[in-house]
């Protein structure tokens, strides 16, 4: 299912694929790999309450940016929180930007092989084949309970929010 106009870029309509994710819905399953090129999904973080803070590219300041602030925010978070985030950038270069901007509390997953994410959480950009600014808070028993898809690609994410709808989690 496409939904068209769902969001701009620099105000240019775009079209996400899939369906948009509610609070309340199942979290999909998806399959995405790590630093090392191991699959991951959802049930690796079973048990926790899921920050999944989605970027379209690292490479880029607002994504930069958000990645840093949700690693600072990461800090305050007990264990049981698990801090990641996802976008197409391949493996090596998301583990080269975590390395060099010194990421260490935040998971980066890389959706470059299928979108399977993208897909699933209706965030895949068709036009780009990016996946939107998005953040997704996702209880221990994998139900969601606050999605925020960005209107407009270029601009941040409702950060305060974000972490207030997960410390009503903990």
């Amino acid at each position: 299912m496409d939904r068209k106009g769902a969001i701009t870029f620099k105000g240019n309509a775009m079209t996400l694929v899939g369906v948009e994710l509610k609070p309340g819905s199942k979290a999909p399953e998806f399959g995405v790999v790590d630093a090392a090129l191991k699959e991951v999904t959802l049930k690796d973080f079973s048990g926790k309450v899921k920050v999944i803070s989605v970027t379209p590219s690292l490479d880029t300041p607002v994504c930069d940016a958000q990645a840093r602030r949700f690693n600072e925010e990461a800090k305050a978070f007990p264990e049981s929180v698990a801090v990641i985030n996802m976008s197409m950038d391949l493996p090596f270069a998301q583990k080269r930007f975590c390395s060099s901007a010194g990421i260490d509390r935040v998971t980066t997953l890389s959706d470059h092989r299928e979108a399977s994410f993208g897909k699933a959480y209706g965030v895949l950009i068709r036009e780009f084949r990016l996946l939107a600014r998005a953040v997704f808070i996702i209880d221990k028993d994998d139900i969601v309970r606050y999605a925020e898809v960005v209107k407009e690609a270029t601009d941040h994410p409702d950060y305060a929010r974000a972490v207030s709808e997960v410390k009503k989690l903990l």
